[in-house]
């Protein structure tokens, strides 16, 4: 689908630059960046009051976006949205355009903190035709031909792929997989450019779905990188008790009738499952690798790993690290502690990057050299906002002098327990 001006109303939160509303909710930005620019993002703020420290949802929710939720950005991310997905793989480029301005906008206008992530896709291809007018059932053991040539008409058990060189580089005996599980097939003979292959697990076969080829349990021409986690609520509590960093719906949030839904199904499964794993994993260190090799990188490594058996032995309510590029907030994630990660930079880049940190809530604020400042500003922030009080417990990480190069910072690193007056 592409946008044009007839599509840009799909987008409450798009206007365009040149208009006379753009200026005026553009310097309305400029007040809001001005005054708020410290402040934490509303659903985080509003689940602190509500659950407190401990309570907090760390595992981050990921939406796609798609025409089925365009309207309800705003309450998606009321929700519980964290990032906002958008697929290259469907429509066009100026579709993908207006809906990052949407993001962004509804950033700016409303106080969120979602964080835009561009699926580039891969070596996945489209099929564009089963013969269907809706959907096929590839049942087990029926044979299939995929082809890129084109008929008049549809014939049943063919499958037409839109792309002329599909089955370059597939051997005999390749796996082919529909829709990330969908449905599999087995290659059984290459006949010119076309394949005839056999289903060995049945599903129902969607219009444009997607395609992809393994061999020997690896993706065939794809860096694969994270599994893909369905929405079904025993895979998301799985992957919620195996500490994944996010959790992420497709076609549900993108096409489908109830957004808003299936986030909450997403976020309440998500929610129950962290519950249950926080008292049975309590006192339980994750093992970790070292990843650094140079040594600044293993003291900053070591500090988080030392500032996270801290926190949780020490039972504190929070902690609070000050970096400039996120990169000591993504060592303390690693480590899963209990209570929740603060983490405060002035670099607007940084806060994004960080939202997708199991665990991190971002903020911007400017920084100054002394780590002493820092905490009473932050202190005070979060004692505006009713998030800390007297009597809370913070451990403070500092990831170094923000006014000097990284390489060189290692040593204004440390760590503090601190007691809220």
């Amino acid at each position: 689908m592409a946008a044009s001006t007839r599509t840009t109303s799909s987008f409450p939160y798009l206007v365009a630059a040149s208009s006379p509303a753009a200026r005026r909710h553009g310097a309305s930005h400029r007040i809001r960046a001005s005054v708020g620019e410290a402040a934490m993002d509303v659903v985080s703020e509003a689940e602190l009051r509500e659950k407190g420290f401990m309570g907090m949802r760390k595992t981050k929710l990921v939406c796609t976006v798609g025409p089925a939720c365009v309207e309800a950005l705003p309450a998606l991310a009321r929700g519980g949205m964290g990032v906002a997905r958008v697929n290259l793989c469907h429509g066009g480029r100026e579709w993908h355009r207006a809906a990052m301005r949407a993001v962004r906008r509804l950033n700016e206008e409303e106080g969120f903190c979602v964080t835009l992530m561009v699926d580039t896709e891969g070596s996945q291809l489209l099929v564009a035709d089963h013969g269907g007018a809706t959907s096929a059932k590839a049942e087990d053991g029926s044979e299939w031909i995929f082809t890129n040539r084109r008929a008049d008409e549809a014939h049943q058990f063919t499958m037409h792929v839109n792309f002329d060189k599909f089955s370059e580089g597939i051997l005999v005996g390749d796996e082919l997989v529909i829709d990330g599980g969908m449905a599999t097939f087995e290659v059984n003979e290459k006949i010119g450019n076309d394949l005839r292959c056999k289903c060995t697990d049945p599903g129902l076969l969607l219009p444009r779905a997607k395609l992809s080829f393994w061999r020997n349990g690896k993706l065939v021409q794809r860096n694969f990188g994270l599994p893909t986690l369905s929405t079904k609520v025993a895979d998301v509590s799985e992957a919620v008790r195996q500490y994944a960093d996010a959790v992420m719906i497709s076609a549900e949030s993108a096409i489908g009738a109830y957004p808003q839904k299936a986030l909450s199904v997403l976020r309440v499964a998500s929610e129950r499952m962290e519950s249950w794993s926080r008292e049975e994993n309590m006192h339980k260190r994750l093992p970790q690798h070292q990843l650094a090799i140079a040594l600044p990188d293993r003291i900053s490594e070591q500090i988080c790993n030392c500032a996270v058996e801290m926190a949780n032995n020490l039972a504190v309510d929070a902690i609070f690290v000050y970096t400039k590029h996120g990169h000591m907030a993504s060592l303390l994630s690693r480590n899963r502690p209990n209570p929740p990660i603060f983490a405060f930079t002035d670099n607007a880049n940084s806060r994004k990057s960080m939202n997708l940190y199991w665990g991190v809530i971002p903020l911007h604020l400017p920084l100054s050299n002394s780590m002493e400042d820092n905490f009473n500003k932050t202190i005070s922030l979060m004692k505006s906002k009713g998030s800390v009080k007297p009597g809370d417990t913070v451990l403070v990480v500092s990831d170094s002098d923000l006014n000097r190069p990284c390489a060189a910072t290692s040593v204004f690193q440390s760590i503090q327990v601190r007691l809220v007056e």
